[in-house]
């Protein structure tokens, strides 16, 4: 598809000489209000390098700047270089691409030969799966989405908590309170209950906090017992994992987690030492990051025993030898930002120049009405929960206003699960996010099933027009100004995607497919489609059906389905 705001650019780059088409390109932007043009150009950014005022050089360009087979004219207002396109070209142009293109519309080949690997959700295992990891999940999940359509290698790891302390408190846990018919019967809701009874019991009793350590340490070092319990308590969680992942629709590449590391973490103690990195500190080895304005990252704790740190900093090593990653990209909450920024600093000392290629995706903290998830304290909500919740509900609203519809299960599951994703998806990922059950069960206004229900709306049009939209219609007929609006909506998909990579940001996506279905929405109750003139049949068809396969498009990227009917 032609892309008109760079075809702009490259024409004033012959006008303005101080800048280039790139700079030009970055300047112009979309007006408000279509009365002022297709793209418009602030003169005010051009005043101090031109040295003239804003009012002179949009008039002057307006002079040179010359209509062409897409620019139809220019007017210089308020210092403001207004574009208007030739309509017809341009609406022709946009909905001849996405048809051409299909599900390939708004992708692009900025990829191709690079690998990415994306870090995502990383459930602690033997903890049920709360809403808490919902974040990490459909932003990892959706990026993954967005850079494979954008021509990348994705390698998506699931870098599973399953590794630390926790399993020494829960293995105590178990032999003093629990029993294996229990854990069998309640799975990881049992688990819960004796992690939770540890931490009540270890406030009045910090004893217990030793005997965790110890059964952590017994671990590392290999004991059989210690080592089966753990392997039993993982294997519970992962089937846990497992089914919710199955109704999210996620995958992953790689499970590889904490406790892939063991046997590789004592090569990288080793090459921190022969490089001159670690230092005695309290009898911990740390790598000392105070000039570069950091607490020391510790490497391994008093006893010997690992930390974070060391196994992300073998990971990393490993990844980049196994993946020959061009970027490696952790999504998890804000709070750890501290910790990357730390062990980041530590890869690059170690001398490795792709240090510079490591990026933590940080997200907002989800709280429950205000209060902090606290698994140790049993406040959380589980996810799935809430996905059955949704489910249902949406189960009900469709035996009440479509009950012969077929595959009804299937569709609420789609709808219902789309609700939650797009529900997380439409904050700023950095935003904390407070739970409620009314906001994340809510289905009406800019939601994920008002867009997939214009997504169905559109099929229901083009399977009553009983024929193949085509190609090929006359653009002139696309006249209304709501025919238009809607044309330059779809024709912004293509730069949207662009964003929401550069920025790392899905939100711009949910956002962006809610502009679509409303303004698909206000031509469809303005506009009869299957009208008797068939010229204008058609090119209304073609509308559609760019419509339909943007918002296809788009509901794929963050990760939801598009259901043809609802």
């Amino acid at each position: 598809m032609l892309n008109f705001k760079k075809a702009v650019a490259d024409v004033l780059d012959n006008i303005i000489e101080p800048l280039d088409s790139q700079q030009i390109f970055d300047i112009l932007e979309l007006p408000p209000n279509p009365e002022m043009g297709d793209l418009a150009l602030p003169c005010f950014k051009l005043s101090k390098i031109m040295r003239r005022s804003p009012v002179q050089i949009a008039q002057e360009l307006a002079e040179k700047l010359q209509v062409s087979e897409y620019i139809d004219k220019v007017e210089a207002v308020s210092g403001y270089l207004n574009i208007f396109f030739i309509k017809s070209a341009f609406i022709k142009e946009v909905l001849e691409s996405a048809i051409k293109e299909k599900d390939k519309y708004g992708s692009q080949d900025v990829g191709k030969g690079k690998t990415v690997v994306i870090d995502y959700s990383a459930p602690n295992i033997a903890k049920p799966f709360h809403v808490g990891h919902l974040r990490s999940t459909v932003i990892g999940n959706s990026l993954y989405k967005i850079f494979e359509f954008m021509g990348y290698n994705c390698v998506g790891v699931n870098h599973l908590g399953d590794w630390g302390t926790q399993f020494g408190k829960l293995i105590v846990a178990y032999k003093k309170w629990g029993s294996r018919e229990k854990v069998e019967k309640d799975q990881i809701k049992e688990l819960m209950a004796l992690y939770v009874r540890f931490h009540d019991e270890a406030e009045k009793n910090p004893e217990l906090d030793d005997e965790a350590r110890a059964w952590f340490t017994k671990m590392e070092r290999g004991d059989q017992e210690a080592l089966e319990l753990w392997k039993w308590f993982k294997d519970i969680s992962l089937k846990e994992f497992d089914r919710v992942y199955k109704v999210l629709g996620v995958s992953f590449d790689s499970y590889a987690g904490e406790s892939f590391y063991n046997d590789k973490m004592d090569a990288t103690v080793e090459e921190l030492k022969q490089k001159n990195l670690l230092k005695e500190s309290e009898g911990a080895q740390i790598v000392d990051l105070e000039e570069y304005g950091m607490p020391p990252c510790i490497i391994l704790k008093k006893d010997g025993s690992t930390l974070y740190a060391t196994r992300d900093i073998t990971a990393a090593i490993y990844r980049k030898n196994t993946y020959d990653f061009d970027k490696c990209i952790y999504v998890t909450g804000a709070s750890q930002s501290l910790h990357f920024q730390q062990w980041f600093k530590v890869i690059e000392l170690m001398g490795y120049p792709w240090a510079k290629n490591l990026i933590h995706v940080p997200f907002g903290i989800v709280s429950l009405g205000g209060e902090k998830l606290a698994t140790r304290k049993g406040k959380v909500v589980l996810l799935e929960d809430i996905l059955n919740e949704a489910i249902k509900k949406t189960r009900e609203i469709i035996e009440e206003k479509s009950p012969n519809m077929e595959n009804k299960d299937e569709t609420a599951r789609e709808i219902g699960v789309g609700a939650v994703i797009f529900s997380d998806l439409s904050n700023n990922r950095i935003k904390d996010v407070s739970f409620t059950w009314d906001e994340a069960l809510n289905f009406d206004g800019e939601t994920g099933p008002y867009v997939q229900y214009t997504h169905a709306r559109t099929c229901s049009v083009l399977n009553k027009a009983g024929m193949e939209p085509s190609s090929e219609f006359n653009a002139e007929l696309l006249s209304t100004k709501e025919e238009y609006q809607l044309v330059k909506t779809l024709y912004q998909f293509p730069e949207k995607v662009i964003q929401a990579m550069n920025d790392l940001e899905p939100s711009v996506i949910t956002r962006y497919l809610v502009d679509v279905a409303q303004d698909f929405n206000r031509f469809y109750h303005e506009h009869s489609i299957l009208v008797e003139d068939q010229e204008l049949r058609k090119a209304r068809l073609a509308l559609v059906a760019a419509t339909r396969i943007t918002l296809s498009n788009g509901l794929k990227l963050i990760g939801l389905s598009a259901p043809e009917r609802v």
